[in-house]
């Protein structure tokens, strides 16, 4: 029996039946039985994949899984072996027991993914559902390590919130397909999500909005439902701690000097006062690319810095070394008819508009670099110039992610042709509220991050990849996860498993490897997108999207 699992490991040999089962009854003698006798032992530094194995697998099977001795028999045995890659792990599961060895205590945690996985769907389970069941351990041996150190996704709470337990629920699913980076979009024109307690009327009034355009901006429906939520800085840490504890790093994003109207309407001072009278600015309850940005004075500065303290102090350096500051989708015509701005500008000696955008992310830049922090943001920070350390998101296509690494910037490709994740699935009528091209599980699938023709040191500066999830058109947790899987299982073996180029990948054989990942979704009760198309439930009738036709431009 194929091991079926996903991502796909570099080396795999052996996989069996994980009831044990040959067909008679009586068990196969191809797997180590897993029961009440089946111990841990954790060498030091593995103490927190101990504990995850403890409960998850403890659960699902309702075992002790006590702790083992060093002579211990039948033990799955946790421990460290700097010789492999960081997030590199051996798995071998023998007579003796069980082995996962890792190049550092993430690839133990990865390792341990990975035998979650050979012991079937039930394995995802909360609680033990056939618990009279034989249980075996695949004899397998498996040698593994990630393509890329940056394997992310990103999870916008501005546009609609999401509740703490939702975004718990969200880690443990990007730790269950090796993912190891949570970008954390925490602020937008349509909601402010952290407490700030310097600034407390960020959420007090940032936080909520009065009703919410329903579907595309084009729609004219409107949902009158007062919409929003923030998190406690007790909610952050706590989401941090899980994080760190299933070895991912979260980026927390705070959008400047764009997509910022719901910071304006808490506090008016941070607009262009001498353009708009900001007084009468509400968080905005609709979508697009809103004019109103914040305003290039040193009161502004002063405020996001406070910010962005609050921010380092919830989001300590060993999980978050990034802090991502946005800087997309700034529109310039306010500060072309302030004075302020203009003034500004002829003060620094600036050219222009884009010129004034960059000495804002130069600003954050040495600020943050000061504090131990690097500035990562959208690509548009290259428009006027980037500063020397800082890293870029390459959205709009691969061409700023080209740019960027051919000048010897670090960069994390997420271009919207290819991973967005609220572009729709399929070009069927049913599809609810479609959002831009086609993009396929296969199509995702075929999703090559370092686009050819780049240069051999350029292609160092490739971090690794991270799919985007905008959430316009999601309202809740089911609509997430309708269009973030299946895709994200097949950007999840694109970012770690060394798959050969785009048109050479077997998609057919990730498809029947899907069968069973399918059967592992469902334990965990995500409500994905079934091949078949959208459950009655799942469609949307009669709310506009926005399909785009055709393949998406190469750019």
């Amino acid at each position: 029996m194929d091991m079926d699992l996903i991502p796909a490991p570099v080396r795999a040999v052996g996989g069996g039946d994980p009831t044990g089962d040959d067909g008679a009854g009586n068990g196969a003698p191809g797997g180590l039985p897993l029961d009440s006798a089946t111990t841990i032992t954790a060498a030091p530094g593995t103490e927190n994949t101990e504990r995850w194995l403890r409960s998850t697998l403890g659960a699902a099977f309702g075992l002790p899984l006590a702790p083992g001795g060093e002579d211990a028999a039948r033990t799955i045995r946790l421990g460290l072996d700097p010789v492999l890659e960081p997030e590199g792990y051996r798995l071998a599961s023998t007579p003796d027991g069980v082995e996962i060895t890792g190049g550092s205590p993430a690839g133990v945690f990865w390792g341990a993914q990975t035998l979650r996985q050979l012991l079937g769907p039930e394995a995802f389970r909360r609680a033990p559902v056939n618990p009279g069941t034989r249980r075996v351990i695949p004899f397998a041996r498996i040698e593994d390590s990630p393509r890329f150190p940056w394997r992310g996704m990103m999870l916008d709470v501005a546009r609609h919130f999401l509740p703490k337990d939702d975004v718990l629920r969200y880690l443990d699913l990007l730790a269950a397909h090796k993912l190891n980076v949570f970008h954390f979009h925490l602020t937008d024109d349509q909601g402010w999500r952290i407490e700030i307690k310097r600034h407390p009327r960020l959420t007090e009034v940032g936080s909520w909005r009065s009703r919410t355009k329903h579907g595309h901006r084009a729609s004219e429906l409107w949902d009158e439902t007062p919409h929003g939520g923030h998190y406690t800085q007790d909610d952050i840490r706590e989401i941090v701690a899980y994080a760190a504890e299933r070895h991912i790093r979260v980026v927390p994003e705070i959008d400047i000097p764009g997509h910022s109207q719901a910071a304006i309407a808490a506090y008016p001072e941070l607009g262009n006062t001498d353009v708009i009278d900001t007084t009468t600015l509400s968080v905005w309850d609709t979508w697009g690319i809103n004019a109103n940005v914040l305003a290039p004075t040193d009161n502004t500065l002063r405020f996001f810095e406070g910010v962005l303290e609050e921010i380092l102090e919830l989001f300590p350096a060993a999980t978050s070394p990034f802090i991502h500051i946005g800087g997309d989708e700034c529109r310039k015509e306010q500060w072309k008819d302030s004075a302020v701005a203009q003034s500004r500008i002829e003060e620094l000696g600036l050219a222009n508009e884009d010129e004034l955008q960059s000495w804002i992310i130069r600003h954050f830049d040495t600020w943050l670099t000061a504090r131990g922090r690097r500035l990562i943001g959208w690509d548009e920070i290259l428009e006027g110039g980037l500063p020397a350390g800082a890293a870029v998101s390459s959205w709009r296509g691969y061409g700023g992610g080209v740019t960027a690494a051919e000048a010897g910037h670090d960069v994390v490709m997420c271009p919207e042709q290819h991973v967005y994740l609220d572009h729709r699935q399929d070009g069927g009528p049913d599809e609810p509220m479609p959002i831009g091209f086609i993009r396929t599980l296969e199509d995702v699938y075929r999703f090559e991050p370092v686009p050819p023709g780049l240069s051999e040191e350029a292609a160092r500066h490739i971090l690794g990849t991270q799919a985007n999830v905008w959430t316009e058109v999601m309202q809740n947790r089911a609509r997430v996860d309708y269009q973030v899987f299946p895709r994200l299982a097949a950007f999840a073996e694109v970012a770690w498993s060394p798959l050969p180029a785009s048109a050479d990948r077997d998609f057919a054989a990730f498809e029947r490897r899907m069968t069973a990942h399918y059967a592992r979704l469902d334990a965990l009760g995500v409500d994905y997108r079934p091949p078949s198309g959208p459950l009655p439930r799942q469609q949307r009738p009669g709310v506009l999207g926005r399909p785009l036709e055709g393949p998406p431009p190469n750019v």
